[in-house]
């Protein structure tokens, strides 16, 4: 595990596997100062295709791969929808519902006219999210959240993205599209599973900045 810096002020390396901004800001949210967050492109790391049929096992997948090539604690998330009248549909396809390569619009299209017929009681559906843990001494740790919901029969909202504009979150009366960023981010499926990951994580990171404090004073001494 990484720890770079002057005593009493050791950095801690974690490497995200994603090259998205928002996730790295969330993560950046919920974790110290001192550990210092890197992307996949920034570690040059080549991350695998996602072969898994749950959302755990493609995590896993890409934690793996980003812990083994930089030797770094590692995270990675996958996240989709699941519809219970398509049963469980898009599910680890959601991205890629509609075909490559990935188009939002395409997958809402597809989605509302694969509901056409299915009335509004009947259109239960949760967001779900699975973060991945993976230390280079090989402990792992996943992480989950979901938010459920309904899907609407149109689109409603700007904001967000995927099947944002189309679910409306149970005890709420807009979609993810209308709701505001923090708003958002406190009942969505990957906060809540950032969130716990993120609480998993905390005592490993602090254990690493101790022992690399301690390497570095012995060092001092010698």
């Amino acid at each position: 595990m990484s720890a770079t810096g002057g005593a009493g002020r050791q950095e801690v390396t974690v490497v995200l596997a994603s090259n998205n901004p928002g996730k790295v800001d969330e993560l950046r949210r919920l974790l110290p100062a001192w550990v210092r967050i890197v992307t996949a492109s920034d570690a040059r790391v080549t991350l695998p295709e996602e072969t898994g049929t749950t959302f755990a096992e493609n995590a896993l997948l890409k934690a793996r791969a980003a812990a083994q090539q930089t030797g770094y604690i590692a995270l990675a998330d996958d996240s989709g929808l699941e519809v219970d009248a398509l049963g469980g549909e898009p599910g680890v396809r959601s991205a890629r519902y509609a075909g490559e390569p990935t188009d939002d619009a395409a997958n809402n299209a597809l989605l509302l006219e694969r509901l056409r017929a299915v009335p509004s009681a009947q259109r239960s559906a949760r967001f779900r999210s699975a973060v991945a843990i993976v230390t280079p001494d090989g402990r792992e740790h996943v992480a989950e959240g979901s938010v459920e919901g309904v899907i609407l029969d149109k689109p409603r909202g700007s904001g967000g993205f995927g099947y944002d504009p189309l679910f409306q979150p149970a005890g709420f009366d807009r979609t993810m599209a209308e709701l505001a960023i923090d708003e958002k981010n406190r009942i969505s499926h990957r906060g809540r599973a950032f969130r716990a990951a993120a609480a998993w994580l905390l005592p490993i990171l602090e254990a690493a900045r101790h022992e690399a404090s301690e390497h570095e004073q012995k060092t001092e001494q010698s």
